[in-house]
């Protein structure tokens, strides 16, 4: 029985008690498909781009009927909740003092739209009973891609989609990497506390998965981005979990598995010195300008931003502020894109210092969802760490694959806390 079930303690008169118990049982039963389509959002995402949208509109169908719309309007007076909001409402308004192209404008909002999904979810997986079905359907999916992701790179043909990447079955390298770091951080917890309980074999089960991941990205394809991220959530990890002479101990396993790492995987050394060639040669050669494209993408944001510092160019702008910028001085001067590959940029540059104020307070007040203990915060932790790390380098939350993740990461782990919070309550 759903929590909003369970609320109900009213005689079932013949009159409308019977009808009060159809109504909670359909909204029950509605409940239980939402959380079907959940758990088949959160198995489809690290394959398909398609079936989690399909799933995602099925999921909002079979979820609103469930709703209590007085309790959802209290929830939303909530700054975790509120926010995303606001900066949907901020994209919207955008468009009136935009002076990109109108087709850019109305594409520039796809990606904030998805972040109202936020409230919805951590909404229902605050009462739902399936939040953990969710998260193991999201972590056997990824296991599942790991190995399939050594079969390809032993046999490309096994390939499903044409990615560039040896050993990307589907999709690109930068999302494979960010679903294995997040995978893994994820278990870390429960892997220390089975070995602090005596549990062996599901410790050794939770290390065998982290073994997993943490190997395709050295051996088989990693995104530096990936990198980054992990070692800021070892830190994070070294932090909320362990004492100081563990953590010593953490560093120096890290600092040795780094050394093997680095003297056995020539596919990691080449994308760690590449960097340098990248700086160096990204002028002269655009096809290996990664760090060079980065550097120039953020100096020419800036200046955007310099222009227009508190409202920003307009959703959809940046674009246009690039071909503004554009000179014929070199191939990588030229380029004209619409992503800076920095969220904080790519919202500055489209919203001034309003969207900036906005994006991190909507990351912050997420943030403190999860400053409990306990799996779900772990887990809500690790997302929104990854994510603000990982945006340094890339505009990751309003990316399709990243974003999502996100987005399902904070709703689901963000509602399993809330309901362990109530359920602490006297």
């Amino acid at each position: 029985m759903t929590a909003e079930a369970a609320t109900w303690s009213g005689p079932a008169d013949p009159q409308g008690g019977r009808g009060r118990w159809r109504t909670l049982g359909h909204s029950a039963a509605l409940a239980r498909v939402a959380d079907v389509f959940a758990i088949l959002i959160a198995a489809s995402l690290p394959w398909s781009t398609t079936a989690p949208s399909i799933f995602v509109g099925l999921w909002l169908l079979a979820v609103t009927p469930t709703i209590d719309w007085r309790d959802y309007a209290r929830a939303l007076t909530r700054p975790a909740f509120a926010l995303p909001f606001a900066l949907l409402l901020l994209a919207l308004l955008g468009v009136l003092w935009s002076d990109g192209a109108w087709p850019d404008r109305l594409h520039a909002i796809k990606p904030v739209a998805k972040l109202v999904l936020i409230p919805p979810l951590l909404y229902h997986f605050s009462r739902s009973e399936r939040s953990f079905q969710v998260c193991v359907a999201f972590l056997a999916s990824c296991a599942l891609l790991a190995v399939f992701s050594w079969i390809v790179l032993v046999n490309p043909a096994w390939k499903i989609a044409a990615t560039a990447s040896s050993g990307v079955p589907v999709k690109n390298y930068i999302d494979q990497s960010q679903e294995f770091t997040l995978c893994a951080f994820a278990l870390t917890l429960p892997a220390l506390i089975f070995w602090r309980s005596g549990r062996a074999t599901a410790a050794t089960a939770c290390l065998a998965l982290i073994l997993l991941f943490t190997a395709n990205m050295v051996f088989v394809a990693s995104a530096r981005t990936a990198l980054l991220c992990i070692a800021v959530l070892l830190a994070l990890f070294a932090w909320r979990h362990l004492s100081r002479r563990a953590a010593l101990v953490l560093l120096a396993g890290t600092l040795a598995a780094s050394a093997l790492a680095w003297t056995t995987s020539p596919y990691l050394r080449q994308r760690i010195t590449d960097i340098a060639i990248e700086y160096s040669h990204g002028r002269e050669n655009i096809s290996r300008a990664s760090t060079a494209q980065r550097l120039t993408y953020w100096r020419k944001s800036l200046h955007a931003f310099a222009e227009a510092p508190l409202i920003g160019h307009g959703t959809g702008s940046i674009k246009r502020q690039f071909e503004r910028a554009a000179t014929d001085e070199s191939s990588l001067d030229a380029e004209i894109v619409s992503n800076p590959h920095n969220q904080t940029l790519n919202v500055a540059v489209q919203w001034g210092l309003m969207g900036v104020v906005l994006l991190y307070a909507m990351w912050i007040a997420q943030l403190r969802l999860f400053l409990d203990e306990g799996l779900a915060a772990w887990i809500g932790l690790v997302v929104v760490v990854q994510n603000i790390a990982s945006s340094l380098l890339n505009s990751h939350l309003f990316d399709f694959h990243e974003g999502w993740m996100y987005v399902l990461g904070v709703g689901i782990a963000g509602g399993m806390t809330l309901k362990a919070k109530a359920g602490s309550r006297p």
